[in-house]
């Protein structure tokens, strides 16, 4: 692993968000390379940056340029060397939400959680570069049903969009596949992880409101988090569920399970919006 000292003491690990990315670019920061396996940076007759195994020189050429570079670099390695996890719930059946109260019925569109993942696919591939890659397991037994109440084929259409978006898709139909699907990634592997999905404030609900009316019949429970392994994670993988209330529960249950924050909502996160082409929000505050 590599880390870049900034001018201002802090840090910039392998999985370094976009804006860092910028920042060099535009010419900001210094930089210097350590860290517990140092990297060389040196510019004696240019500049030799080394990062994830491989080398490039660079000849001399004005500060800008130079940096912009090394971004660019940067932007390759982080790309190549880490994956992004997205995890995305099921819908619940309109037979079943249509008894409910009109304020109280969930997923009157089949897409809220897929059209959220994919707008965070974007996000990632602006900040991490086009070839960035995307882990996206997808839960699928609600894809199913859903498609046949609504007479479509949408386990067709995700796997299509996920062929013209370049993800790998991972289907599961239950949270211990899940658990199995996350386990089997490479060492340091994740650098981002995302749920979009229903969820309250002890686990992610995969299904909700699908085989029975307001019931999860497949989760991830905060009781289940010591069975997912601590090495598929970066040191600084970054998570975040998009469900309602993860916060206020498992957020901190993922912390000690896992031993990295999980930025989590405290009250219900809003899908409405991701119509309108922005991620969800929420209705109270996030917290780690």
């Amino acid at each position: 692993m590599f880390v870049v000292q900034v001018m201002n003491g802090s840090s910039i690990p392998r999985s370094c968000p976009g804006q860092w990315i910028g920042n060099l670019a535009a010419g900001r920061p210094r930089l210097r390379l350590g860290g517990k396996n140092q990297r060389s940076l040196t510019t004696i007759c240019g500049l030799v940056f080394t990062a994830c195994g491989f080398a490039t020189i660079f000849p001399a050429m004005p500060r800008s340029p130079m940096l912009a570079a090394i971004a660019t670099l940067l932007l390759a390695a982080t790309s190549m060397a880490g994956e992004h996890v997205i995890v995305t719930g099921g819908p619940a059946l309109r037979r079943w939400e249509d008894f409910r109260v009109p304020d109280d019925r969930h997923d009157h569109w089949w897409a809220n959680f897929v059209r959220a993942s994919t707008l965070r696919m974007v996000e990632i591939r602006q900040a991490y570069g086009a070839d960035a890659k995307i882990i996206w397991i997808v839960y699928r037994p609600c894809y199913q049903t859903r498609g046949r109440e609504d007479s479509k084929p949408y386990t067709t259409w995700i796997a299509e969009v996920a062929a013209k978006d370049r993800v790998s898709l991972v289907w599961i139909d239950s949270g211990n596949a899940l658990i199995q699907a996350l386990n089997s990634r490479p060492a340091g592997s994740i650098v981002s992880f995302d749920y979009f999905g229903h969820s309250n404030r002890y686990c992610f609900m995969l299904d909700y409101g699908n085989e029975i009316m307001a019931v999860s019949m497949a989760w991830l429970h905060e009781r289940d988090l010591p069975r997912i392994h601590r090495a598929p994670f970066s040191d600084h993988a970054y998570c975040k569920s998009w469900g309602c209330h993860t916060g206020e529960s498992m957020s901190a249950a993922w912390k000690r399970a896992i031993g990295i924050p999980l930025e989590g909502a405290a009250g219900k996160s809003d899908y409405t919006v991701v119509g309108q082409g922005r991620l969800p929000a929420v209705i109270g505050g996030w917290v780690r």
